[in-house]
């Protein structure tokens, strides 16, 4: 099962990894007022999603302590980084604020996961 639990840790780090990475190529256009919510950002979250929930799910049917609390807040943040990338990511030109919230959420969402224990 342990083998198993890394697998899809690895697979969650590759999906924050494409969600951040997606933004922070996007931040020297964002200062331009040309920046966009792209494939990767949308698919990193997905991914996040789906790793998280698989994640939770392997850990408690291995008896390991589950933190609901923060794990509902990081759902709570990713549904709405997932929302606002998911309902915008067709637009041409994403707006700078929106933009910005969602690199700051998933940066608060990385910082929950390492320091919240």
């Amino acid at each position: 099962m342990d083998v198993l639990i890394h697998l899809f840790v690895g697979l969650h780090i590759i999906g924050i990894a494409s969600l951040l990475g997606g933004f922070l190529t996007q931040m020297s256009a964002m200062g331009k007022g040309t920046a966009r919510f792209n494939k990767a950002m949308l698919h990193g979250a997905l991914t996040m999603l789906v790793t998280g929930v698989a994640l939770v799910g392997l850990n408690q049917a291995d008896d390991n302590t589950v933190n609901n609390i923060k794990i509902g807040v990081k759902l709570a943040i990713l549904i709405v980084i997932l929302g606002i990338v998911y309902v915008k990511r067709d637009d041409e030109v994403a707006e700078k604020g929106l933009f910005a919230t969602v690199g700051a959420l998933t940066v608060a969402n990385i910082f929950i996961a390492v320091l919240w224990t």
